[in-house]
């Protein structure tokens, strides 16, 4: 009884102050969540299926599916901007100096200024993923022809048949790491020296399929990738430095997203199909599930806080967005957010 007595004393400090921006999928808004507590929807966005959000330079920017970039003034939560990038997009990052956008439709990568001016357009003619931006230039893959570009100081370099339909990537460090679709394996690009390779990995007598969903990222700790598996309960620890595998993790369902927490301790597992309501709390040193629970119909998104204390959950099916504490997995509050799907932090 005791433990429970000092844990509720100091819920109030656990309830720290930050501000949440979570993806209302079916209205086109986001919610923002201060203190526990809805304080506004930004309306007006597209459509969200998809949506990410990321910094830059003191505001936010967010891709909508069909072809929106908006700029969202992170002080007063307003919209500041919103421009018409293409028919179906898929993704953004950005340089020191430019925003750039990736689409499905029309084939090409968009590159803004900071004002969202469009100052220069490649046409791919294909469907284009994966793009992440460095100092210099940035680098994306193209799914339909099976190529990697590498845009430097203007200057576009190809590199072909990389594999069999790239899907989605991860830059870490100066290695661009590419998934595929249709292909086992992984693709390595240094952007550095511009060298390529492609490595295998097996777990007893199979290619292991790595799951890269888009806007998804590995579960990243140090030198090691915590990676759901393609139709497999698992997660398969990967070492970056060599590219090898170390091992895997048993899970109870098929993995969506492995979410790590800012410092590194744990790991958060989503589900879909017949586990889709609940989460899995990984200890990635020990490499072993610690804790399960069921958390939400149909659980969409995970993110940790800034000191990793808190877990943030969005349920679709019950339109809420539950904090609950890390480890013990004890919710703290739940918000109404309809039909809430991605969790942004801007930090």
């Amino acid at each position: 009884m005791l433990p429970m007595i000092l844990f509720l004393l100091i819920l109030p400090v656990l309830v720290l102050a930050e501000k949440l921006y979570v993806v209302e999928r079916e209205r086109g808004r986001l919610a923002v969540i201060e203190d526990g507590k809805l304080v506004k929807e930004i309306e007006g966005l597209g459509n969200l299926n998809h949506a990410t959000l990321k910094p830059w330079k003191g505001k936010a920017y967010l891709i909508s599916r069909d072809g929106y970039l908006s700029q969202i003034d992170i002080q007063r939560d307003e919209l500041l901007k919103r421009v018409k990038v293409g028919e179906s997009t898929i993704g953004i990052d950005f340089t020191e100096d430019h925003v750039v956008v990736a689409n499905y439709e029309p084939k090409t990568v968009v590159v803004l200024d900071e004002r969202l001016n469009i100052v220069r357009s490649f046409n791919t003619g294909s469907r284009n993923v994966g793009i992440k931006g460095f100092e210099g230039g940035f680098v994306f893959s193209l799914m339909d022809r099976d190529e990697i570009w590498l845009v430097r100081n203007g200057e576009v370099k190809v590199f072909k048949e990389v594999g069999a339909m790239p899907f989605d990537a991860l830059l870490k460090g100066d290695v661009y790491a590419v998934g595929f679709f249709k292909e086992e394996g992984v693709g390595l690009l240094n952007i550095k020296d511009e060298g390529y390779r492609k490595v295998f990995f097996t777990s007893g007598d199979k290619e292991v399929v790595f799951k890269i969903p888009h806007f998804g990222t590995w579960g990243l700790v140090d030198e090691r990738a915590f990676i759901p598996a393609v139709g497999e309960r698992r997660l398969y620890v990967v070492n970056l430095k060599g590219f090898n595998l170390e091992g895997h993790i048993d899970l109870s369902g098929l993995p969506v997203f492995a979410t790590t927490s800012p410092d590194g301790i744990y790991i958060v597992v989503n589900f879909s199909g017949d586990r889709e309501d609940y989460i899995a709390l990984v200890e990635a040193k020990a490499m072993k599930v610690i804790k399960e629970l069921r958390v939400g119909r149909r659980v969409m998104h995970t993110r940790f806080s800034k000191d990793g204390k808190r877990l943030y959950i969005s349920s679709y099916f019950d339109s809420k967005l539950r904090a609950f504490s890390v480890p013990e997995l004890i919710l703290l509050y739940e918000v109404d957010v309809p039909n809430p799907s991605g969790i942004f932090l801007i930090k």
